[in-house]
């Protein structure tokens, strides 16, 4: 029956180039690396680093992950919608785009096998040219069982518009204070994000401490203290995979997750509310613990 399943999907999906996305990427990355020097200052740099840990922590793990795409707290829908507002100004991309390659990859990566795009068995310069550059297809999207964010008009509103709210920044940003401070505080932070974020992905889910195995699932996802820190707690991959319904990603004290410390004190505020925590509740049926096993490129699939 699975390899009959595995079949459909090798004729009904695909994967090919996003033109936008990596017209986007470049369009932030090459004036970066060509001005980034002329630009920094002290001030601008604390700047950029505050609306990296908005739009990131707040907008991309705290909003849009953690949030709108596994339920693990509930807000009002004026402060969901502040949070996904900080996402688009990440400049991630297409709240729709990823809410879907979120649900498709989640859904092969539980398989025994999937395919070679969501499943981390390739080099890191391959993984960098098809997750930055194309995007996979699939015919048979019902089986992914995605929710209709579409049907919301301010999800829809971004979805179309983001980017052009984003670009709308910049200029409003040049205008009143100059081109250098626009470049640090959006192309030069977008292109890290979009680079950190993929590159924290692809190590997370090939290099790194197993403390959970999920039965039954083609891959495990990694923990890495120093990028679960910076990357706001999404570097405790295989955490996240053992507890997906869970709010927090850090489990153990010295795992700090500051997208978590973010929600106990937005729960404190009366912000958020019923706030899941890495409990019995939220453990995959599926996940043993492996305690101590280091993942290496021979077992990426245990």
């Amino acid at each position: 029956m699975f390899q009959k399943k595995l079949k459909d999907m090798k004729d009904s999906s695909s994967h090919r180039f996003a033109f936008l996305s990596a017209a986007w990427l470049y369009l932030m990355l090459i004036p970066t690396l060509v001005f980034i020097w002329q630009c920094i200052t002290p001030g601008n740099l604390l700047f950029s680093l505050l609306l990296f840990w908005l739009t990131i922590c707040l907008g991309h793990s705290v909003g849009l992950h953690r949030g709108l795409i596994h339920g693990s707290y509930t807000t009002s829908r004026c402060f969901r919608n502040i949070l996904l507002y900080l996402f688009v100004h990440s400049g991630l991309g297409n709240i729709l785009s990823w809410t879907r390659s979120h649900y498709m990859r989640d859904y092969w990566q539980n398989q025994p096998q999937c395919p070679p795009w969501f499943g981390y068995n390739h080099s890191m310069l391959k993984d960098y040219w098809w997750n930055l550059h194309t995007q996979y297809t699939d015919a048979g999207m019902e089986k992914y069982q995605i929710p209709d964010y579409a049907s919301d008009p301010f999800i829809r509103h971004l979805a179309r518009y983001g980017r052009l709210h984003v670009l709308a920044a910049c200029v409003l940003i040049w205008f009143f204070l100059g081109w250098q401070t626009m470049l640090v505080l959006y192309p030069a932070r977008i292109s890290a994000s979009i680079l950190g974020h993929w590159f924290v992905g692809y190590i997370t889910h090939t290099r790194g401490k197993k403390r959970w195995h999920i039965r039954g699932a083609s891959v495990q996802g990694t923990n890495q203290w120093l990028l679960g820190l910076i990357s706001f707690g999404e570097g405790f991959h295989n955490n996240h995979h053992a507890f997906p319904a869970s709010a927090r990603m850090g489990i153990r004290f010295y795992e700090i997750d500051l997208g978590w410390y973010a929600l106990l004190f937005f729960r404190a505020c009366g912000l958020v509310q019923n706030l899941k925590g890495a409990t019995a509740e939220t453990l995959k049926p599926s996940a043993v613990k492996s305690e101590g096993f280091i993942a290496g490129s021979e077992s990426r699939i245990l």
